[in-house]
């Protein structure tokens, strides 16, 4: 009997991880009609505290790939390629033996802190902009370097090659080194105007140069599992394929839309919303509002902005449990319902709810700060978090409208934020425009479209995206509640421009 086609997609998310394998289901004519996904492993992704630095749990995240190859091929599949995605801008850093020097830092370690204003006053934000195209975030790959070089780490001269997170998972897996377009966007130090990495900026820095290699585009085969990872696991060769492995562009390769100019918002523990272009937009008022162009799969950009997203509810309920008192995120939704609306807004990106020690104290002062009712209970922070975020969404809808001359429709939501339909409806309400949501597991569906096209099982992207349409429920918010929503955007924008201490509530006296 012949096989069913299929692919093995690893999503990797801040929190979590997952190994999910992609089929494609034939019509009657011997053409692919529906795409069917099987998650064959799930696995949690936490960060670990050493000294005073966060970092990966990289090699227990390589040993959840390994259970998720063997998962799969205990499942009865045989998969023909694999593929990673990630989030960007982490690297690991091998020696000359392809050794791995150190456990990889984490974006949210504090070393970076106040490295945006000391590079930009040395190198000029304009520039750093024109010649990166890249949202200053004090994770960037460039910032972290920078605080290693400051910090006299020896790792810097010892380092023969820097892989990105994915990538370094495809060395693992393969033995082979390579750097994929999409995460050499993400670092600050790929020029995308030219086309290459910004030697003469790393050189100003005091940056090493030489162990950044060419990028290859999504698409390219990597190689196969090695002899040993095979032989240990007990499985048959397969691809390892470079697809468009920063998750966000993953998912961006899976959105449903009908014509070729929308928006997009990618909801999970980070919200990126953006729109595919044919090029970058280098200019000052990309800059000023503080946009990023990310390569993206066949040949595209994404301009698109990073917004905090669902990692300050994510903080909230970590936090709550350490005090004691659990809830479902379920709960949390069904709590933010019954609370009064409209009571006090945040912006969520504010550097106070980077990574704070408390987070639901850091609202509470933020709200402080800006003059307004100070939430107490849970249904009260969580309705703040959710209505300000769907305001935030319209703030950058309109400015990404500016950006590029377009005019959305609407708003495609993907990924696993989407399973809040609190926040969808929020979201369709603040912006006066319908939302379409779905797929949820968008970024390892763009992983499997991707390696698809390459395996020659579908011909390009977009019959990628007839197949998502075929497959996935896609579903409809309306806007409603106009006129509320419309006043509390005008009083969201006043809140915003008020200046807040976030230096302090980002640490919380740490």
């Amino acid at each position: 009997m012949k096989q069913t086609p299929c692919v093995l997609a690893f999503d990797l998310g801040a929190s979590s991880g997952r190994a999910l394998i992609g089929e494609i289901v034939m019509d009657e004519s011997g053409g692919p009609s529906q795409l069917r996904i099987t998650e064959v492993h799930r696995f949690p992704n936490n960060a670990i505290q050493i000294g005073n630095h966060l970092h990966w749990d990289t090699p227990l995240l390589l040993q959840e790939i390994k259970n998720g190859i063997l998962k799969a091929f205990q499942a009865g599949f045989e998969p023909e390629s694999c593929a990673i995605d990630t989030w960007g801008v982490d690297f690991g850093l091998l020696d000359r033996n392809g050794e791995l020097l150190g456990i990889p830092y984490h974006y949210r370690d504090h070393q970076t802190e106040g490295l945006v204003e000391e590079v930009s006053a040395f190198i000029g934000a304009e520039r750093l902009f024109r010649e990166s195209g890249l949202q200053f975030m004090p994770f960037n790959t460039l910032y972290q370097l920078y605080a290693m070089k400051k910090a006299g780490s020896p790792k810097l001269d010892l380092a023969e090659t820097l892989l990105l997170t994915p990538d370094l998972f495809n060395y693992f897996l393969t033995g082979r080194k390579a750097c994929e377009f999409s995460m050499a966007t993400t670092t600050q130090l790929y020029d995308p105007g030219v086309g290459e990495w910004n030697t003469s900026l790393m050189e100003e820095l005091g940056l090493p140069t030489s162990m950044f290699l060419e990028p290859v585009q999504p698409g390219t085969v990597i190689g196969e599992l090695t002899d040993a990872l095979c032989s240990e696991l007990g499985v048959a060769k397969m691809k390892v394929i470079a697809v468009a492995s920063h998750d966000t562009e993953s998912a961006a390769a899976a959105v449903p839309a009908s014509t070729s100019s929308y928006a997009y918002l990618v909801s999970g523990t980070w919200s990126l919303l953006g729109t595919a272009m044919t090029s970058p937009i280098l200019d000052p008022a990309a800059m000023e509002y503080q946009f990023s162009n990310e390569g993206g799969a066949d040949g595209t950009y994404h301009l698109l902005k990073n917004i905090m997203g669902l990692w300050i509810v994510q903080e909230c309920k970590r936090k709550w449990e350490q005090q004691g008192t659990r809830h479902s995120f379920g709960d949390l939704v069904d709590l933010a319902e019954a609370a009064a609306p409209f009571h006090c807004l945040i912006d969520p990106d504010n550097l106070g709810f980077m990574n704070p020690d408390d987070m639901p104290e850091a609202i509470r002062s933020y709200c402080r700060e800006t003059g307004q009712h100070v939430p107490l209970t849970v249904g009260e922070i969580i309705r703040c978090i959710l209505e300000s975020l769907a305001l935030r969404y319209r703030q950058v809808l309109e400015q990404a409208e500016e950006l590029t001359g377009s005019l959305f429709e609407g708003l495609h939501m993907v990924g696993g934020g989407i399973q809040n339909e609190l926040l969808c409806r929020f979201t369709a309400n603040a912006l006066g425009r319908p939302v379409w949501t779905g797929p949820v597991e968008a970024s390892a569906i763009g992983n499997m479209l991707v390696q698809l096209e390459t395996c020659g099982h579908i011909g390009d992207l977009q019959d990628g995206i007839e197949l998502v349409k075929s497959s996935f429920p896609i579903n409809t918010y309306a806007p409603e509640s106009q006129q509320e929503w419309s006043e509390a955007y005008a009083r969201y924008m006043q809140i915003v421009k008020t200046p807040v201490q976030s230096k302090v509530n980002a640490n919380n006296g740490k």
